[in-house]
């Protein structure tokens, strides 16, 4: 039998030429967002107010199962993808597991993130479209740190609200985007009205996404020629993040390896929808029974504690109302190092999957539970992974355990989406027994839920 290589690499010519839309293959589609005015369902123009137009065409779209990549889009892919296969052979001896553990790696571009694949493909739809600047937040900096790489390409500014509390952690995340030309601005600021709405509120807030995500709507709509650009949570995202399932399909299917169980951490969704997308597809279509787990902090347990529901996208309640398992849009986490994973909701697509069961289970870890797996991964595996992929990381030793103890060859792949090495604070924190579980009380959910719109 031939041996699997530590590490299954496609060429060139492997990679993608067209994204997959899983919306083509839903029995039952996302329920559609709704204007806040007037609780009927938006229409493209209402979106192209604030997004790109070709993102807001290819958000709406339903029945196109591929979609091509451009050619300009896929000149930039090659900088870094396609993106490796990896056997994680020193994590399972290390574990004693019977189990196969794979992971896609990808944290080798600078921006250290899957990020990168949707930000060049919105900053590419903007210059198209003769746009003259962008806006977005970032939570952990993953997202900005993309964004303004893919700016400085196309040569766009790119101004960026970043949440205040991973900014005071991560300052060097901070620099890096500024290195690539955008402008950082910690949220909630006194540069826009519902920073300095939120401030008044509560003055010494540590911010979240959807207080972020407001501040940079509300530039984008008041700015010249302007458009909001978003890292996770809607369709159009899930959509470029799909070369991530569709390489690592590719990979597997190399070596006729079948995976009975995908992992991915979520905050908004990008990553693990954009690793699951085409296995769950499949799965839709009666042609796989993989188990998929999504794994998400306990700090912000959308998808485990929160309610599926409509809800706003953000704290300022500017953006148009989505569908998802939500904590409620007033819902502000704790601070902590669970990077990214802080929203407040989750993307219409996982979120329909999860109800219907396609997405098997949810699962939301504590930071001690996830940086011990961290640990035990950088010394296993030689990579120093960031806290949101250390969540799928944790997960995926939890099953090959499982599998030690009723000595079952079960197949894992994980989402790797991440370097951990803007994160060194929580690792000097964790190593110094300094870091502690931040636990949501019951009371604090029920104060999010009473932020959720009425809806008849």
């Amino acid at each position: 039998m031939t041996k699997i290589p530590y590490k299954i690499y496609l060429s060139e010519d492997e990679m993608p030429k067209q994204w997959y839309n899983i919306k083509a293959d839903m029995k039952t589609q996302p329920a559609p967002f709704l204007n806040p005015a007037t609780l009927k369902p938006v229409t493209a123009d209402d979106l192209k107010q604030i997004f790109c137009e070709d993102a807001v065409d290819q958000e709406m779209n339903k029945t196109d199962r591929f979609i091509d990549i451009p050619e300009e889009i896929r000149s930039f892919y090659r900088m870094y993808r396609p993106s490796a296969l990896v056997r994680a052979y020193c994590l399972e001896e290390k574990l004693g597991t019977p189990a196969k553990i794979y992971y896609k790696y990808e944290g080798t571009n600078t921006s250290g993130s899957h990020k990168l694949n949707s930000a060049v493909a919105q900053v590419y739809y903007a210059k198209k479209q003769g746009i003259k600047s962008l806006t977005t937040e970032t939570g952990a900096g993953q997202w900005g740190t993309a964004l303004a790489m893919a700016g400085a390409y196309f040569d766009i500014p790119i101004k960026v609200f970043m949440v205040k509390v991973s900014a005071e952690q991560k300052p060097y995340r901070k620099a890096v985007m500024e290195t690539y030309g955008a402008e950082v601005i910690p949220s909630p600021s006194d540069t826009t009205e519902t920073g300095r709405r939120i401030l008044k509120e509560n003055p010494n807030t540590g911010g979240s996404l959807g207080c972020a995500i407001s501040e940079a709507v509300e530039e984008a709509v008041k700015g010249d020629n302007c458009r909001y650009v978003l890292g996770s949570v809607l369709d159009h995202v899930l959509l470029h993040q799909s070369v991530i399932g569709l390489e690592t399909k590719t990979a597997l299917e190399k070596y006729d390896i079948k995976p009975d169980i995908i992992i991915g951490c979520v905050g908004g969704g990008s990553n693990f929808g954009g690793l699951i997308g085409i296995f769950a597809g499949e799965k839709i279509q009666g042609k796989n029974n993989i188990k998929f787990i999504a794994v998400e902090s306990s700090s912000c347990p959308s998808m485990t504690r929160g309610l599926f529901a409509y809800d706003y996208c953000d704290t300022g309640k500017m953006t148009p109302l989505a569908k998802m398992y939500t904590l409620g849009s007033g819902f502000i986490p704790s601070p902590n190092h669970a990077g990214g994973l802080r929203y407040h909701g989750m993307s219409p697509i996982v979120s329909e999957l999860y109800h219907q069961g396609i997405i098997d289970e949810a699962r939301a870890l504590t930071q001690k539970q996830v940086f011990e797996a961290a640990t035990l991964f950088a010394k296993s595996e030689g990579i120093l992974p960031a806290p949101e992929s250390s969540h799928a990381i944790r997960a995926a030793i939890d099953e090959a355990v499982k599998c030690r103890e009723t000595n079952e060859a079960k197949t894992i792949v994980f989402g790797l989406t991440g370097t951990g090495y803007f994160d060194l604070a929580a690792y000097m924190k964790y190593n110094s027994g300094e870091l502690t579980d931040i636990e949501v009380t019951n009371e604090a959910l029920e104060a999010g839920f009473a932020s959720l719109p009425k809806i008849d």
